[in-house]
């Protein structure tokens, strides 16, 4: 057993909540549930299997939610394991923790580990660059970025090293469920756009970006740069790129649905959402905070 303690955010989570505590059952010393509020069997099982449940109050922002589970958990070892619910450690991973998370430097306080994107039960490998993510880092010594969409953890202090081993993303709920998931998702992401360019929850600061991993950088310059793009075109570029030139083609009937859901239809779903508000706001800054709480009741200054 590792230093080790995970943190998993749930809500309505029975169809995965099994597998991800049992895959890491083995490596944590504590499996902390941060629920809000679920009405299935999540925390039913996850107590059957021995995590410790504590619940608080969503309030549309995954970040305020892991950091509130940071900062109330009653956390007693030296690591700490970001995971969603649909998420699980690869065995390679698995052993790559056992052999060198003991043995890492005081000054590393963080730990990049590569995605593994899996959809419809499929690898989905072309199409999209190799994602990393900071998921492990030193309890006191990191806490999660506040921001509506694409939050990535941030050093405090220390510096990160990369791992091989993967983590895995693998949703089992219908298609339907995910259209609906993200149809909520992409006013957060709306948000987060107009948020380059309006400073609408008055984080953007020059400090925030440099607590960012060199990695989580070079995501959020791209971003950046998507944002400056045309509306609508952009989405059908971004489709284009990745299907086409990044041989998304070729991975079958699983992977054209990813690339045209999650690249086009949902990308330019979050562009309607940006014309919407800038239709009807311009761009006055407080005219869209004012039009984003009234419409769809998210607060861009909580």
């Amino acid at each position: 057993m590792l230093d080790l303690s995970v943190i998993v955010l749930t809500y309505n989570e029975e169809i995965h909540i099994r597998r991800c505590i049992e895959n890491v059952k083995s490596l944590a010393k504590d499996i902390f549930i941060v629920d809000s509020y679920s009405t299935d069997n999540t925390l039913h099982i996850a107590e059957e299997l021995g995590a410790k449940i504590y619940q608080n109050k969503w309030v549309n922002n995954y970040a305020k939610q892991f950091n509130w589970g940071l900062e109330n958990l009653p956390i007693r070892t030296k690591w700490v394991l970001r995971l969603d619910a649909d998420e699980y450690l690869t065995e390679e991973l698995i052993n790559e923790l056992k052999e060198k998370l003991s043995n890492l430097d005081e000054s590393v306080t963080g730990i990049m580990i590569p995605l593994r994107r899996t959809f419809m039960g499929k690898f989905v490998k072309r199409g999209v660059g190799e994602v990393t993510q900071m998921r492990f880092f030193q309890y006191g010594k990191a806490q999660c970025e506040v921001r509506f969409m694409d939050e990535h953890i941030q050093l405090l202090e220390g510096e990160a090293v990369s791992f091989n081993g993967a983590w895995v993303d693998d949703n089992l709920n219908t298609i339907g469920w995910w259209t609906t998931k993200h149809n909520g998702y992409s006013i957060r992401e709306a948000i987060d756009l107009l948020d380059l360019e309006f400073n609408l929850t008055n984080t953007m600061s020059d400090e925030n970006e440099k607590m960012l991993t060199p990695e989580s950088q070079a995501k959020r310059n791209k971003k950046l740069k998507y944002a400056k793009m045309p509306l609508f075109f952009r989405s059908f570029l971004y489709f284009i790129y990745r299907y086409i030139f990044k041989f998304g083609f070729t991975e079958g009937k699983e992977g054209f649905l990813w690339h045209f859901l999650q690249g086009w239809w949902y990308r330019t779903l979050v562009d309607a959402k940006v014309f919407e508000i800038k239709k009807a706001c311009g761009n006055d800054r407080g005219k869209m905070i004012k039009y984003i709480k009234d419409r769809y009741g998210i607060d861009c200054l909580s």
